[in-house]
């Protein structure tokens, strides 16, 4: 997951459907080889449809020269290569949102934290595997801890990096869900009300097709991905994955995951393999707290989820043999 650079490679789908359900149409592309979704109910929506693909056209070029750290000339790009850039409404946006989940978690999810991933090759640049007086160095100068809580725009709109010390972020823990809220933020203004939107984590409200909620398919660790199947039952939900089991590398024996504890500076370690979390906020926040839940493990994780009603959650891990379990809050609408 993760890469937000999209190409402009675009279908459009007249969906079949029942009587009465009106007009569904799917928009199809691609982001660094991954296909993404876009699905609505265009009944009563009086922009062409050809007008909307355009639309979400336009927002993901925004996003991606907005906030991608692989597009070299994106606002995060020149930003982290210290030029004084003047940040638009998605970077102003991003960076608060990034600013209240580091405070909300308590630090795990920091994206401030971009040369920590970068030492560990989970970055936008290759693993030289850090030492531990590399690591150090780094906690001591990275992290949202030593920026301001909102930016500090020059009268003139223009942000220079100096003023904040420097620092380099990455949205990779929440960028793919921001994308699906501001797609579904742009579909409900022109009236849309059934839509399900997949932008490598999903955004989802009323019905599909055949009129029954929208379903996902949850990946599991086991091998035997989709297997079971998550619904969201008619109501407004952000869904999101997260795992370590696929994305490590194994250096003298050892086994290091993709998932870095700001806090720490090190690879976790811990019995959680996936977490799905299902956000009743935003599919921005799914993608957020799914990144926290893998950064503090199974217990952690439990209470992150149980302690909020807006959230519900499914949890795998591996027991003291090694076996996989599963753990589901009440309200994680799972089924074969």
């Amino acid at each position: 997951m993760r890469k937000i650079l999209f190409t402009l490679a675009f279908l459009l789908v007249l969906v079949s459907c029942g009587p009465g359900r009106g007009r569904y149409v799917q928009i199809t592309g691609t982001a660094q080889s991954v296909g993404y979704a876009v699905k609505f109910n265009a009944a009563g929506v009086k922009m062409p449809v050809e007008a909307i693909r355009d639309s979400v056209d336009a927002i993901l070029s925004r996003i991606d020269f907005s906030l991608s750290g692989y597009n070299r000339q994106s606002l995060l790009s020149r930003f982290n290569a210290g030029e004084v850039i003047r940040p638009n409404d998605l970077f102003i946006e991003m960076y608060g949102i990034g600013y209240q989940m580091w405070e909300r978690s308590g630090g795990a999810v920091d994206c401030a934290a971009g040369p920590l991933f970068d030492a560990w090759g989970f970055g936008f640049k290759n693993s030289s595997f850090p030492t531990d007086d590399q690591i150090s160095a780094l906690l001591g100068k990275i992290g949202q801890k030593n920026l301001p809580k909102e930016l500090p725009i020059a009268p003139d709109g223009t942000l220079d990096p100096a003023s904040m010390g420097s620092p380099k972020l990455n949205y990779n823990a929440i960028a793919q869900g921001y994308t699906s809220d501001v797609i579904a933020r742009f579909l409900y203004g022109i009236g849309v009300k059934d839509m399900l939107v997949d932008i490598g984590e999903i955004w989802c409200d009323g019905l599909n097709p055949s009129g029954e909620p929208w379903a996902v398919g949850v990946d599991r660790p086991s091998g035997e991905e989709f297997k079971d199947v998550w619904t969201s039952e008619g109501k407004p939900v952000g869904i999101t994955t997260s795992g370590n089991y696929r994305k490590f590398f194994v250096r003298d024996g050892k086994k290091y995951s993709h998932t870095i504890n700001p806090v720490t500076g090190y690879p976790v370690e811990h019995s959680l393999l996936s977490a799905t979390v299902a956000s009743k906020v935003s599919a921005a926040e799914s993608d957020a707290i799914a990144t926290w839940c893998m950064v503090v493990g199974l217990e952690k994780a439990q209470g992150i989820i149980l302690g909020d009603p807006q959230l519900e959650g499914y949890l795998t891990y591996a027991d003291e043999n090694g076996d996989i379990k599963e753990w589901m809050s009440p309200g994680f609408s799972l089924r074969n």
